[in-house]
């Protein structure tokens, strides 16, 4: 009789390998066809609301590794969410307006916006921005995200825009928007202001000067020292450019300032505190103090510009520190915010020598029409050459630059609207502490960049934005934003979008007859030019989107990067405190880092050293990118690279395989009719007491959006507990006894839990292969089996579970195992034996460990996989092998005495002679 045919092998059309790039897009089909996320909306409707309001990405370029990682943990956690018992909406959105969206097409379509009409180049724009949108869609589709993708919210359409105007009013309304003329960000290269979630720091090199300031107006203080025509302030400064624009120099007030006398006659003035580093600079090694004076005695004097015909007043300013320069702070107020603070308040008339190309105007006298950066040589070789040089060192600074175009930006003194934050700021940090913040630094983050911002500045110089909703009266050229003025523009906006803001007169967008509130003319008026900031559009999604289409504020959770906590998440949380008098939009609040290359420098185009998720797409499939975003630490930065996603490619293998291994050996198994706790096999309790511990941490890890905690701890159950130890065990069981009998279907049922529960588990991370398993299956009553994902995780199985004190006898013998596994290894290396079934093994026990001896022998030589077993108490533990005595059973290949002892089976061992009858009668 052919023995081989009475074993119950394993079964099952599921593949070895994924072939996921082939098999991932005939699922997405399938998920389509059937409206997955509708019915998953159906599945959960009446069940708690958990909702994830997305953070818009930009409309500007095709799908990068970034929006991968960001996307793929948004979907983490609502099918998480869904999966254990919530009702989980999630409408993707997209950012169109803006300097991103501009730049974008200009580049890539060569247009010239000053050639064209304000109406033409926002419509090819919006066309542009519309592409991308449904080039990132099906990106994100791809990746097996699941929402409304039919329905998404955009920044540009005109029901949004119509509901973003009201948060402009509500915020002027308040008291909190203004209009005013004070140092911004300025991009040269864009012509636009930008606000300081647009600036990236780069290291740049530059050369430092120190400049001589000669006395003019000493205010009779000074004479009694020397020649005050030989006297000078010292200012020290990194942006040469900015010295036509001085107006001041600022001196702390309490500090102490010395007068020195160099041997070349010249006299200086500056801090104490940094003399000798400043002489040294200099080259003056032989000088004395002559004087010594507090900041403030100096107040009101004048000094001489040192190449134009103007004078510089001496001001103080708490601001002032001495860790660097030489303590007399060169101050421009139309170039910085603190000059500008500091010359307000001396009543100094502002000055912007710099237009908005980053030239300079005709009061900067010669350097008139150069460009900033061209005026630094020219301007540091005039002062050498007039000897107002005192010094020059070459230095690498830390330099603000546009975010989008990637150079230097400038600090220059605009008309500009402002949001002012210092208005509402206690509000505003008071919201952060009724928000979960993870990690939960981010809540000093967050309320430290509160408070240190001022104002927001929300205007910008660009045509591809949500126009700046206010008009101007023709006589007494005030600004005008009221109730009904904003009502009659979201009303046009809503009907025929913004583009109408640019084709309609005034006079036809107000109501009929209307009045300037301010001096009641009704005899014209003018619309702002300028467009809102792109933060404040997406800072508007949660009333503009959220709110009015999908239904609920605030949002349970809010989750993108690290730079959100001065972007998204600052402004969306800042127009809920100016504008609707709410606390933050969202009730939690989750970030995420970037995507770098194995030498920690973000991806970047620019760069080279992106990885393309199409590729990956491609080569692994969908589920390898969301097993990357799903396997590392999203809190810090994330590596991409070729080397990372191979190595992930074998732990999907080893997921995969575990799965395939329980559904071979799950063909015919009834899940309706599992074995009952009292009658399972203690090792497989032991199995499911494991799978509970899983789903505690699992769940945990849900919790805390700790995704990466769920794929290691699912990836150690399957290589530890499972093929390291427990499915080596159960082979025989499974192969070997009756196929229905109550044996094999303990197994069986312990493998069913397992996979039914890891299936559900990493679901959520491995969409696709989950359900691959999910559809090859064998299911209970009441599963939906369309879907994995329309059914909620397993709690953890009670009734199974071991107590603590059988837990723990079994990790002694798992020790032992290892004891034995080692000598069974050097037996094979002796020659003493060749596979473990052919090996006897001989415990030596302590008395500690006496409950091995009250196993089962043929249960402990089961969990050792050899065929006999015994022990013997001893003071020391130790295990002995030698080779097994008796014949080897044809049919299980266990090495026993009793072999033979079946007249009609004489080459199998009692238990196959007694289980071949049963299988010969089917």
């Amino acid at each position: 009789m052919d023995y081989n045919k009475t074993i119950n092998l394993p079964k099952t059309d599921f593949p070895m390998r994924g072939g996921l790039p082939k098999r991932e897009p005939e699922m997405l089909q399938r998920w389509e066809d059937m409206d997955l996320y509708h019915e998953l909306l159906k599945k959960n409707q009446g069940k708690p609301l958990y909702s994830l309001h997305d953070g818009p990405p930009f409309s500007n370029g095709a799908l990068h590794m970034g929006h991968a990682l960001n996307k793929s943990i948004k979907d983490f956690m609502t099918r998480a969410a869904a999966m254990r018992g919530y009702l989980t909406p999630y409408i993707p959105g997209w950012d169109n307006h803006g300097m991103p969206i501009e730049s974008a097409i200009i580049k890539q379509n060569k247009l010239n916006r000053k050639a064209m009409s304000v109406p033409e180049f926002r419509t090819a724009c919006h066309e542009f921005a519309q592409h991308y949108v449904d080039v990132q869609r099906e990106g994100f589709k791809r990746m097996g995200v699941i929402g409304d993708w039919e329905n998404p919210y955009l920044t540009m359409n005109p029901g949004f825009e119509a509901e973003e105007v009201k948060i402009f009013g509500a915020m002027y309304k308040n008291g909190y928007i203004y209009k005013g003329l004070k140092p911004v960000y300025w991009c040269p290269y864009d012509e636009t202001a930008l606000a300081e979630a647009e600036i990236e720091y780069q290291d740049d090199p530059c050369t430092t000067v120190y400049v001589k300031f000669q006395v003019k107006d000493d205010q009779g203080k000074l004479g009694q020292y020397g020649d005050i025509s030989k006297m000078y302030f010292l200012i020290w400064t990194t942006t040469i450019w900015t010295l036509p624009g001085n107006l001041a120099i600022a001196l702390h007030p309490r500090d102490s300032y010395v007068l020195v006398k160099a041997d070349n006659g010249e006299m200086y003035i500056l801090a104490e505190a940094l003399r000798e580093k400043v002489m040294k600079v200099g080259g003056i090694e032989n000088y004395e103090t002559v004087a010594t004076f507090q900041g403030q005695d100096f107040e009101y004097m004048l000094a001489r510009h040192p190449f134009l015909d103007k004078t510089s007043q001496l001001c103080t300013a708490e601001y002032v520190t001495m860790d660097s320069g030489t303590g007399c702070v060169h101050t421009a107020p139309g170039f910085g915010a603190d000059d500008y603070e500091t010359c307000k308040r001396y009543k100094i008339d502002m000055v912007v020598p710099v237009d908005d190309r980053g030239r300079h105007t005709d009061y900067a006298g010669k350097y008139a029409g150069m460009k900033t950066d061209e005026s630094n040589p020219v301007i540091l070789a005039d002062m050498k050459e007039s000897g107002a040089l005192f010094a020059s060192e070459e230095i690498v600074h830390s330099y603000p630059h546009c975010w989008r175009c990637k150079k230097p930006i400038i600090f220059r003194a605009t008309p500009q609207w402002f949001c002012s934050v210092e208005s509402f700021k206690e509000a505003a940090v008071a919201a952060c502490d009724d928000v979960r913040w993870v990690p939960g630094w981010g809540i000093d983050r967050m309320k430290s960049m509160i408070q240190e911002r001022a104002d927001w500045c929300i205007s910008r110089q660009r045509r591809w934005g949500l126009p700046i909703p206010v008009f101007y009266c023709a006589d007494c050229g005030k600004p005008i934003c009221t109730d009904e003025t904003i009502a009659a523009v979201s009303k046009l906006f809503g009907e025929k979008g913004s583009n109408a803001w640019y084709e309609t007169e005034a006079a036809d967008i107000l109501p009929e007859n209307f009045a300037c509130p301010h001096c009641g003319s009704k005899s014209g008026f003018t619309k702002e030019e300028d467009t809102l900031d792109g933060w404040f559009d997406s800072g508007s999604t949660h009333f503009a989107s959220m709110q009015k289409d999908q239904g609920f504020w605030p949002a349970t959770v809010y989750m993108e990067g690290l730079d959100q906590y001065r972007g998204w998440f600052q402004s969306s949380l800042l127009t809920a405190v100016g504008a609707l008098g709410k606390g933050a939009p969202f009730k939690e609040c989750v970030t995420h880092g970037w995507t770098v290359d194995t030498q920690g420098r973000a991806m970047h185009k620019s760069l080279g050293n992106g990885v393309d998720p199409a590729d990956i797409f491609n080569k692994y499939g969908a589920d390898l990118i969301r097993l990357w975003a799903g396997s590392a630490n999203y809190h810090v930065d994330v590596c991409g690279s070729e080397v990372i996603f191979k190595q992930l490619s074998q732990n999907y293998l080893k997921f995969r395989n575990t799965a395939r291994y329980c559904l071979g050996n799950l063909d015919g198994f009834d899940p309706n009719n599992l074995v009952k706790p009292e009658e399972m096999v203690e090792l497989d309790r032991w199995a499911v007491t494991k799978l509970n511990r899983l789903i505690e941490k699992c769940f945990a890890a849900y919790d805390n959006y700790e995704f990466h905690v769920v794929s290691h701890a699912i990836n150690d159950f399957c290589v530890v507990e499972l093929s390291s130890f427990y499915l080596d065990i159960i082979k025989d069981r499974l192969y070997c006894e009756e196929k229905d009998g109550t044996l094999r279907r303990s197994a069986q049922t312990a493998l069913w839990l397992i996979l039914d529960t890891i299936t559900k588990l990493f679901a959520p991370i491995l969409a696709f292969t989950c359900d691959e398993i999910w559809l090859a299956m064998p299911h209970r009553e009441g599963d939906d089996e369309r879907n994995v994902v329309l059914n909620e995780m397993n709690k953890p199985f009670t009734g199974y579970a071991l107590d603590e004190d059988a837990m723990e006898r079994w990790e002694k013998i798992i020790s032992f195992r290892d004891v034995v596994n080692a000598e069974l290894e050097k037996a094979r290396n002796e020659k003493k034996i060749g596979k473990s079934l052919e090996a006897k093994v001989i415990l030596g026990l302590r008395k500690e460990d006496a409950f091995l001896a009250e196993m089962d022998r043929e249960e402990l030589a089961d969990i050792f996989i050899v065929s006999q077993v015994e022990t013997e108490m001893v003071d020391l533990s130790v295990a002995n092998v030698e080779p097994a005595q008796g014949q080897k059973c044809e049919r299980c290949w266990k090495v026993l005495p009793t072999v033979g002892s079946s007249s009609k089976h004489p080459t199998l061992c009692p238990r196959c002679a007694q289980v071949v009858p049963a299988i010969e009668v089917e």
